[in-house]
């Protein structure tokens, strides 16, 4: 089993201890805030079961009618999780309105903290290997689970303060208004994880840190040719797709266009890992830009 997957199913069994926890807290206090806390939690239920799915459907290798895979599952799943925490954040500024309308004393308080903690601190060693192993495995389910799951972390921190200055000033309306500020930071985190990966889906272009490894390992391993053009670039999960006209000499033969393109993608390959290349060789003096020959270089 893929270390990817394997960490997905270790997210699901904590997300429902996690909800199980929360949801006692909630049970012992009555509190609207710790309540919000806890359908935050069923959320994360939900992006666990759907990062396993997106990652199990992502490895499935190309087929006739997915040429280029599979890996944009991924991405599909971390826009719908996006979606989902909106949604939530939805229900939880509804309760939080309904509190403000008739608000009540919190049962327990000071256990009921000390239970939801656990949860918190729990929450967040969990994100931390989440983001870390994400963005080690270009795993976009994996990345929006734990930012989701630290989303979680500030929200349940702001929670117990919330609930602390309840207990003290004696105002319970104050309940209320935390749940009401833990639904915008929830919607605010949903609409992160939704913009961040609908780019993805939209074929992205590469960070520019990429791009730059990339023209440098055109300019290291293309001898012979005399420059590139329409280099384009994007991400689908672990692959990055690259694709450009490469102008040759016009005498040179197809062999040798050939082994120039073959040392190109393996350099690529070698530099980024999973990389899917493709490469239009032009004669030059056919090529689709310049006219005058000039060292390798990307043409504009």
């Amino acid at each position: 089993m893929p270390l990817s997957r394997k960490i997905a199913l270790g997210s699901l069994a904590v997300s429902l201890i996690v909800l199980l926890i929360k949801g006692l807290a909630y049970r012992v206090t009555g509190s609207v805030a710790l309540f919000s806390d806890a359908l935050e939690s069923v959320i994360n239920v939900i992006t666990a079961l759907a990062a396993i799915g997106a990652i199990r459907f992502a490895a499935e290798p190309a087929d006739d009618r997915h040429p280029y895979g599979h890996q944009k599952a991924e991405y599909l799943s971390a826009v719908v999780v996006g979606v989902l925490i909106v949604l939530a954040g939805v229900a939880i500024l509804h309760e939080a309105y309904n509190s403000l309308l008739a608000p009540k004393p919190i049962d327990a308080p000071l256990l009921g903290v000390a239970i939801s903690s656990v949860a918190t601190v729990l929450n967040a060693a969990w994100s931390a290997v989440l983001v870390r192993q994400g963005r080690r495995h270009h795993s976009a389910a994996l990345v929006a689970d734990g930012k989701h799951l630290l989303a979680d972390v500030v929200t349940s921190a702001g929670v117990a303060a919330g609930v602390g200055l309840a207990i003290v000033t004696g105002i319970h309306v104050l309940d209320a208004v935390v749940a009401g500020l833990v639904a915008l930071h929830v919607l605010w985190s949903g609409w992160e994880v939704f913009k961040e990966n609908s780019g993805s889906l939209l074929d992205e272009t590469v960070p520019d840190d990429q791009l730059a490894t990339i023209r440098q390992v055109l300019a290291d391993h293309a001898q012979d040719a005399i420059e590139f053009h329409d280099l384009r670039t994007r991400y689908a999960g672990k692959a990055t797709f690259i694709d450009l006209h490469l102008v040759v000499p016009g005498e040179m033969t197809v062999a040798r266009s050939h082994e120039i393109c073959d040392r190109i993608e393996a350099a690529l390959t070698q530099a980024l890992l999973e990389a899917v290349v493709t490469i239009h060789v032009e004669p030059h003096d056919r090529a689709e830009t310049a006219a005058v020959p000039r060292p390798l270089t990307s043409a504009t």
